[in-house]
């Protein structure tokens, strides 16, 4: 996400390629005016926005300065110039341009220090990183907070820190980010180190209908931290329709102009950094239970190359492969329609040209192999298959994981279908899927465990764990499925037994 005007995202291909690769999604103008909105109701006197982009922050601050009769002067960093061209294409000033320095925000800052910042800043994944730039950025973390953020933190996660070490004392900041930084594996690290040195005022959420941002898969929270002595509470918003004006007043007023079409509530910051700042307040809910206690998630076999590893039985059988190293699979969770796999999902997958073998071969040298296995793994090499980036690591390339079949898979990614599935069919899943290997093999506590798994009121606590995205989708990573807090009551009317980290049974009948 970036700084600018109204703009329209491809749905896919090139173009949408070089947007991710740069990060530049811009920020709406109705966005753009709350977030200064939050700078001018605290006297802030500049501001900075340290990826100005066309300029929406600019103009926004324009229209605010014009609206309130106050005055902010503007800074500002950008990395690529040929935006900032654009930008006086749709509106801005040269004038407006004058202290806007061309350079990397987060690895060459400015020297000096804000009392206002605002940003829309580059949404650029960790796997979009050069490795350079990665080994920059969690070197430079662990000098910043102690200990270096998990590599799965994007660059705007760095652009929040940089920022807040840019603020002046009782300075305030107003970024808007993906939820991850909320969510993702890195957010206890980071809201540790936020949340013990400044104040977290408001975070604002949307719903999906009023998303800024309805073409990208991502779900936008705005962040107001202020540089003063941090607060057990917050207010927290859910942003349910497009009525931006309340919200830009109920913000222009500090919070206490009364705002009855969006939902405000005053949270705990305890209770919402457990939860997930940009999650709703949850009441009742117990952490006690969770699925850890009952089983290990994993995540599915990753191949590498599944044009290579994962077959239809024509392609098998053209091939001459052995059956001995065909493993049934199940590839994507669209396979699989229903909660259940049975052999009569894979016969109908087989029908339909789907792959359903798992190519397997063990680790013995290639000569060692049948004729026609060698023949088609020889063929993998000349197609490059064992230089690719993950099956380079292994030893030999084609060395495949032995893995038993989970009894239950999780379809971990989707909008409103991720769901548990049980697999009666003894296959294997890939990368679509998670696994859940519950701690006892009979079926009984499977079962049971299944049942607890598929309740509504545990299907309605993913979200709690889950990492949102746009248009209602979450992603379940393992370690967060196995911290998702299983209803007591339904654990209870189940019958199922709580299984304790050494094992030992209690039994809540």
């Amino acid at each position: 996400m970036r700084g600018g005007g109204k703009q329209h995202v491809p749905p896919a291909g090139p173009k949408r390629d070089a947007l991710r690769n740069k990060g530049q999604f811009w920020t709406p103008d109705w966005v753009a005016e709350i977030m200064v909105g939050y700078l001018i109701a605290g006297g802030s006197q500049e501001l900075f926005d340290p990826a100005v982009g066309t300029g929406a922050f600019f103009k926004a601050a324009r229209k605010l300065m014009s609206e309130t009769n106050t005055t902010l002067a503007l800074f500002g960093t950008e990395i690529d110039p040929l935006v900032l061209e654009m930008g006086l294409a749709d509106g801005l000033h040269q004038s407006d341009l004058a202290n806007v320095e061309i350079r990397d925000f987060v690895l060459h800052p400015p020297y000096r220090m804000f009392d206002g910042i605002v940003a829309n800043p580059p949404y650029i994944r960790h796997h979009r990183l050069t490795k350079e730039t990665k080994s920059k950025l969690k070197n430079w973390s662990k000098e910043v907070i102690g200990k270096p953020l998990d590599g799965r933190a994007g660059l705007h996660v760095y652009f929040l820190i940089r920022a807040l070490q840019h603020l002046k004392e009782n300075g305030r900041l107003a970024f808007i980010v993906p939820a991850d930084v909320c969510e993702g594996v890195f957010a206890h690290d980071l809201w540790q180190w936020i949340t013990q040195r400044y104040c977290l005022e408001a975070v604002i959420t949307f719903v999906p209908e009023a998303t800024p941002f309805p073409d990208v898969d991502t779900n936008p929270v705005i962040l107001m931290i202020k540089a003063s002595s941090p607060k057990n509470s917050f207010w927290w918003v859910e942003c349910q329709n497009h009525d931006a004006e309340a919200l830009k007043r109920w913000v222009l007023s500090g919070f206490s102009e009364r705002c009855d079409t969006h939902f405000i509530h005053k949270r705990d910051l305890s209770e919402a950094l457990q939860i997930g700042l940009s999650r709703p307040p949850q009441k009742d809910i117990s952490f006690n239970l969770m699925l850890l206690k009952f089983g290990q998630v994993k995540r599915g076999i990753a191949t590498g190359a599944n044009d290579f590893f994962f077959l239809t039985h024509a392609q098998a059988s053209f091939w001459g492969l052995p059956s001995e190293f065909l493993i049934p699979a199940i590839g994507r969770t669209r396979d699989v329609p229903g909660n259940v796999i049975t052999r009569d999902t894979l016969e109908r997958l087989n029908r339909a040209g789907r792959p359903t073998l798992l190519f397997a071969p063990d680790g013995r040298p290639i000569e060692k192999f049948p004729k026609k296995m060698q023949a088609y793994l020889r063929r993998g090499e000349e197609l490059g298959i064992s230089q690719r980036s993950l099956i380079s690591t292994r030893h030999p390339w084609y060395k495949m994981e032995r893995r038993t079949p989970p009894p239950i898979l999780f379809a971990y990614l989707g909008r409103r279908n991720v769901r548990f599935i049980r697999n009666l069919a003894g296959v294997l899943p890939l990368t679509g899927f998670l696994c859940v290997y519950p701690y006892q093999e009979d079926a009984n506590f499977i079962d049971k465990l299944y049942k607890v798994l598929q309740h509504p009121k545990t299907i309605a606590n993913l979200a709690i764990v889950g990492k949102s995205y746009g248009n209602g989708a979450i992603k379940v990573e393992p370690r967060a499925l196995e911290r998702l807090p299983l209803p007591q009551d339904v654990v209870e009317q189940v019958g199922l037994t709580l299984q304790t980290e050494q094992y030992r049974q209690i039994s809540f009948l």
